[in-house]
């Protein structure tokens, strides 16, 4: 199996993440989505399905004094998890516990934020991908959106968070998942690989116990009209100013 590990740093010696053929492999959606939530020294964080902890990770090297619960239910990608909090000296702040989040034993209002890259697909609507991992990830066959906005909804404290990433096509479905459990819709950003394309991704906020009231920001762009990256791309991955 350590031959078929694949090892990158998030940028030049920075925290370094790891996974395997198995699995889904790291996407855009992910750096997008870490990039949302507004970060404080000492937060309690909790990543529903966290797969092999890359959001952790990805947390983690914006704001080092935070301390990341992952759950999943696949031991192989919390293995990898487990190994990259190793390799990064991260005892104690990237912790994994293999659970189905639907059951989770986790403490009521014991986190300040959740954060879940949730499948994005209902069952049957599409060919479904190779391999049970791939399908845990895109597909709700084990956990649907409702499943971690009730879960989110029990471990958040009062004026707890969650973020979120989603198809746009999928956005009522979102937003009316997180008003049922009293997550109130705060913040929604489209993301756009150009100002005249429509959004390709939402990124979503609720707060628990928040007052009505959503803030629609405007699109994150990912390309300049050359093709190049803008300077918000660059910024979520890590990369010095104008860097490719």
């Amino acid at each position: 199996m350590r031959d078929q590990l694949r090892w990158e740093s998030l940028c030049p010696g920075g925290l370094r993440f790891v996974y395997g053929n198995g699995q889904f492999p790291p996407g855009l959606d992910s750096f997008l989505l870490a990039s949302l939530p507004k970060l404080k020294p000492g937060m309690r964080v909790c990543d529903l399905g966290c797969g092999v902890g890359l959001l952790g990770l990805l947390l983690l090297q914006r704001q080092g004094d935070l301390t990341v619960t992952g759950l999943d239910i696949q031991p192989e990608a919390l293995r990898l998890g487990e190994l990259a909090a190793s390799e990064n000296h991260l005892s104690g702040r990237l912790l994994f516990r293999l659970e189905d989040l639907r059951e989770t034993a986790l403490p009521a209002g014991s986190f300040d934020l959740a954060i879940c890259n949730p499948p994005y697909f209902p069952p049957a609507s599409g060919p479904l991908p190779k391999g049970a991992a791939r399908r845990t990830a895109r597909t709700e066959e084990t956990c649907t959106l409702d499943d971690v906005c009730r879960v989110s909804a029990r471990i958040l404290r009062w004026g707890g968070a969650l973020c979120l990433v989603h198809k746009p096509e999928r956005l009522t479905d979102l937003l009316c998942a997180l008003r049922r459990q009293a997550l109130e819709p705060k913040r929604l950003q489209p993301v756009c690989s150009r100002p005249e394309r429509a959004p390709s991704l939402v990124l979503v906020e609720g707060r628990r116990g928040g007052r009505p009231g959503l803030r629609v920001e405007p699109p994150l762009v990912l390309e300049n009209p050359d093709g190049s990256p803008t300077a918000e791309l660059n910024r979520i991955y890590f990369r010095e100013e104008g860097e490719t």
